[in-house]
């Protein structure tokens, strides 16, 4: 004879047995997705070696200069002069960091602009005269450009490294 209590506990221990069981799955499953994505990081980092490996034969100073001397003729290459390496703060302005021109100084530019268009359009011909309008039109609008910062003893602190020998 069961009684009520009994029912009850074999109630409770077929769902605890099926919790268990889902538990159990859902652990297999997410212990398959983890093997899974451990296969495609190993299969990711024997690539990028590969790569690594690959861009080491492509860039062997012997095969660029090959490289080099094949195509010479059609590619005019030049060695890189040392002067014309520079720091990031040298580099100029982004457009949006380019002060706004004067209006004083706009306005003056624009009139020497026009005085030299109207000096140049007298002695061109007919023809280039609305074309030498248009550029002192480009000319007045034309912002300044922007200097690059000049090289510093107090600079020498926060200069980036670039990878090149120089002493």
């Amino acid at each position: 004879m069961l009684k009520t209590f009994d029912l009850v506990l074999i109630g409770v221990m077929t769902a605890t047995a099926a919790v268990t069981y889902t538990i159990k799955h859902r652990a297999e499953l997410k212990l398959e997705e983890v093997h899974r994505l451990e296969a495609e990081i190993k299969l990711e980092k024997d690539t990028i070696d590969l790569l690594k490996a690959d861009w080491a034969l492509q860039s062997q100073p012997n095969r660029l200069e090959r490289l080099v001397r094949a195509y010479n003729d059609e590619l005019k290459l030049q060695p890189t002069e040392s002067t014309a390496l520079v720091h990031a703060k040298e580099l100029p302005m982004l457009k949006s960091e380019v002060p706004v021109p004067d209006v004083t100084e706009a306005k003056a530019s624009a009139k020497g602009a026009t005085e030299a268009s109207a000096k140049s359009a007298t002695v061109a011909s007919a023809k280039s005269a609305p074309d030498t309008a248009k550029g002192a039109q480009a000319t007045a609008k034309a912002q300044p450009i922007p200097m690059p910062a000049p090289r510093g003893e107090a600079e020498d602190a926060d200069q980036i490294e670039t990878g090149s020998v120089e002493e």
